[in-house]
């Protein structure tokens, strides 16, 4: 604990983000270049040291952060790298990415506002890479072990990079043309521009981890054989069984699921395509789902130029303040919260329908109106209560010329034929079943990741590929030192 009293003398200072109108000019990060160091000396000031930090409970991870804020606060950047870098492969992801539940966690929450540990993690990554703190660490020597890793989202590439680190020969698959999954082609580069996705690629690769992209296992190759090559498999494919909304009209064009959205925006981005074919310029644009998925298609649509665009959320508004009785603290509170692109929406004024920052709260869709031609024009809503009954007298049109569909996913992608060639057994909600040390019922075959856990957020998905890690580790050798930070029954804390 650098300054004993640094929670009472210095007020809470988030990185700043660039102007509203400069930023949705471009697609690079939405915050200030070089902003960030100046201020995250005092912020990691602001780490009590608690005798029992519940920082540590609420990231699955185990991060260390009372360890790195007080490194920090030194100024020794080297070794808060080396404990940042001891319980999370990828901190520069998750330092943009993460909700950080850590810091609804902060002891300091209960009464002021939390120590800025996201902030602080992403500036001890970026320093880590400038300071060349992050050179590869290919194994001593190879185990003769042989292991695939099928998707190469967060649990795939954490998984690869330990079980590689190992000793093991390990391949990734990977159906997209390029690495990273939801990563490259599902979140914007406004929230995490893909310099920080290929640095890490370029690491694994001269750490020794090879890489099979535009490889679909189940049609390209088949899992059996596969399976037959490889000593172990682990599948990380991601939940992107996307979910539907049955009402009527959904069959007209120009409703489509976020997932067809945005990684033509990213393509766009990659020099793919000068143009998205369903760019929203010119549109007006609604979104069906209140996530974070939502949000990026927000940020997208303003950047490309929308007419209009409104997000509809089905759940009631939350309050500013954390409810001490649905979510007390240290639990992860449902509280009004205003992301880069809501805050986007609100300034240009992008819904004039909906309320301040582009949502709609408590808004739950009817149905659909097209042209004679066959597209959608229109999307007709009514308010819900919290019972979701609609109230009387609500409903009412929203003009539509591009509807977006984000609504969540329910289970691994099941057309590729991976799970029936494997005869993976499912659970009944759609992800692959597995015991409690990772494994499926196939004998060497392993899961992790949203596939299995279901939809959830970047650090737990990389604790899950460091778990599953451990796991083949233990499989091929019989024993590991890898550490697991979580078991495949662990979820996050709640009421």
């Amino acid at each position: 604990m650098a300054d004993p009293k640094g929670f009472m003398t210095a007020p809470r200072q988030d990185w700043p983000r660039r102007p509203v109108e400069e930023r949705v000019r471009d697609w690079d990060e939405v915050y200030v270049p070089g902003a960030l160091l100046p201020l995250i000396g005092k912020q990691a000031d602001r780490c009590m040291d608690c005798g029992v930090p519940f920082c540590h409970e609420a990231c699955p991870l185990g991060n260390l952060i009372p360890e790195w804020n007080d490194l920090v606060s030194r100024d020794d950047w080297r070794a808060a790298s080396d404990r940042l870098h001891a319980t999370n492969n990828f901190p520069e992801f998750t330092g943009r990415l993460c909700p950080a539940p850590c810091e609804a966690g902060c002891v300091l929450a209960i009464n002021q506002p939390a120590v800025t540990i996201k902030n602080v993690e992403a500036a001890i990554a970026d320093r880590a890479w400038a300071d060349g703190f992050t050179p590869p660490r290919p194994p001593d020597r190879l185990s003769g072990k042989t292991v695939a890793v099928i998707g190469s989202g967060p649990t795939g590439l954490a998984a690869a990079q330990q079980l590689t680190r190992a000793g093991h020969t390990v391949a990734v698959y990977e159906k997209d043309d390029r690495i990273g999954g939801l990563m490259r082609y599902g979140i914007p580069a406004f929230k995490m521009e893909k310099r920080h996705l290929e640095r890490r690629i370029e690491q694994m690769r001269a750490e020794g981890t090879k890489f099979r992209t535009s490889t679909t296992v189940g049609r390209d190759v088949m899992a059996g054989d596969l399976r037959a090559r490889y000593d172990a498999v682990v599948i990380a494919t991601g939940a992107t069984e996307w979910r539907e909304l049955h009402v009527p009209g959904r069959e007209l064009t120009g409703i489509q699921q976020a997932m067809e959205y945005l990684p033509l925006a990213n393509r766009v981005g990659e020099g793919d395509l000068e143009a998205s074919p369903m760019s929203a310029a010119g549109k007006h644009v609604v979104i069906v789902g209140g996530g974070d998925t939502g949000a990026d298609c927000l940020g997208t649509a303003v950047r490309e130029g929308a007419a209009s665009v409104t997000q509809l959320d089905i759940y009631a508004q939350p309050g500013a303040e954390r409810d001490e009785d649905a979510d007390p603290w240290p639990t992860y509170p449902k509280i009004y919260r205003l992301s880069a692109a809501h805050e986007e929406a609100r300034d240009l004024e992008s819904a004039p329908a909906a309320d301040a920052d582009a949502r709609l709260f408590a808004a739950s869709t009817l149905r659909f109106t097209g042209d004679a031609a066959g597209h959608v024009r229109s999307l007709h809503l009514v308010e819900v209560d919290a019972r979701r009954r609609p109230v009387e007298g609500t409903a009412r049109a929203l003009p539509a010329d591009l509807v977006l569909l984000a609504l969540g996913f329910s289970g691994p992608d099941r057309e590729d034929g991976l799970v029936e060639q494997l005869g993976l057994a499912l659970e009944p909600r759609g992800t692959i079943a597995r015991g409690g040390d990772f494994g499926t019922n196939v004998p060497g075959v392993f899961a992790a990741g949203d596939a299995a856990r279901g939809q959830s957020l970047i650090v737990w998905a990389i604790a899950e590929g460091r778990a599953v890690a451990a796991a083949v580790d233990r499989h091929l050798t019989g024993s590991s030192r890898l550490p697991a930070p979580i078991g495949p029954y662990d979820r996050p804390m709640s009421v």
